[in-house]
């Protein structure tokens, strides 16, 4: 059996991207393996299902798979890649979304210039919603990794992310660190690992090392919790500029019991058909 998918992308955050409506799905771990890796398959970050919506209110589900073939509950750059495709396709005319997910229900709106913005929803800072283990909640946390105590901060943008501020990204240890931080202890879900250089009030570098896939050219929900966390440690603004290797989000929090909105690009690459 063939079925058809389109490559996309968002800074360089990479996805295939599958019609599950029009189209029969059934794709195991192994194969989700299979079509991430880069050298045998197609190659992407994370794969990306559109099914059917089982809310009457909402317009779609939304499934997301790591390149381990583990399935996630959130990814903002596939997010958009999501609401870009399913116009394309034709699956709708609409220009604001509601669609499912596993971490709940995601606000999706094209906007005229082709930017897509993402209502994240409210972060989760509450350590046993994240989870991570702590006392208590606290802006800063104290971890020991590598044989030395480091300060995070950690808040769920749907899913689990610690972030560290260091003084240059370019520097950064992200392949030695990330690894040791995503499956620490007081992570028992593991976790994303934010690497940030905050620039300016209104603007961070990050890189971001991923939950089941490693080290990617930009993060959604990483950019949103590193802004998160940054401005409560009171260093950031509400508006910020993202910049990550991929290219440049624009994420807006105004505070506590407010939702996290993320702008940036959806990209399409290729189509084709694979073979079952």
């Amino acid at each position: 059996m063939n079925i058809q998918f389109t490559k996309m992308h968002g800074l360089g955050n990479d996805f295939v991207v599958i019609n599950g409506i029009s189209q029969s799905v059934a794709l195991d771990p192994e194969q989700i393996r299979r079509l991430a890796d880069r050298r045998l398959g197609i190659g992407c970050d994370q794969v990306l299902v559109v099914e059917a919506a089982k809310q009457t209110d909402v317009d779609f589900r939304y499934r997301i798979f790591n390149a381990d073939g583990g399935e996630v509950e959130q990814c903002g750059n596939g997010a958009r890649c999501f609401a870009r495709f399913v116009h394309d396709q034709g699956l709708t005319d609409k220009e604001d979304l509601r669609v499912e997910t596993l971490a709940g229900l995601l606000r999706l709106q094209i906007r005229p210039d082709g930017q897509v913005a993402v209502d994240m929803g409210q972060p989760r800072l509450e350590p046993k919603d994240i989870p991570f283990f702590a006392d208590e909640r606290a802006s800063r946390y104290l971890i020991a990794a590598d044989g030395a105590d480091m300060e995070i901060g950690v808040a769920s943008m749907g899913n689990p992310h610690a972030v560290l501020r260091v003084d240059n990204v370019d520097q950064a240890p992200v392949a030695h660190l990330g690894p040791l931080l995503e499956r620490h202890g007081r992570f028992p879900k593991r976790t994303n690992v934010g690497f940030m250089q905050i620039v300016a009030p209104d603007h961070i570098r990050l890189r971001v090392f991923e939950r089941g896939t490693g080290e990617t050219m930009a993060c959604g929900t990483g950019a949103c919790a590193a802004v998160v966390v940054g401005r409560l440690w009171g260093k950031l603004w509400p508006t910020v500029r993202v910049e990550l290797p991929g290219g440049e989000l624009s994420v807006y929090w105004a505070g506590e019991g407010e939702s996290v909105i993320m702008t940036g690009p959806a990209v399409n690459v290729f189509a084709g058909w694979i073979e079952q």
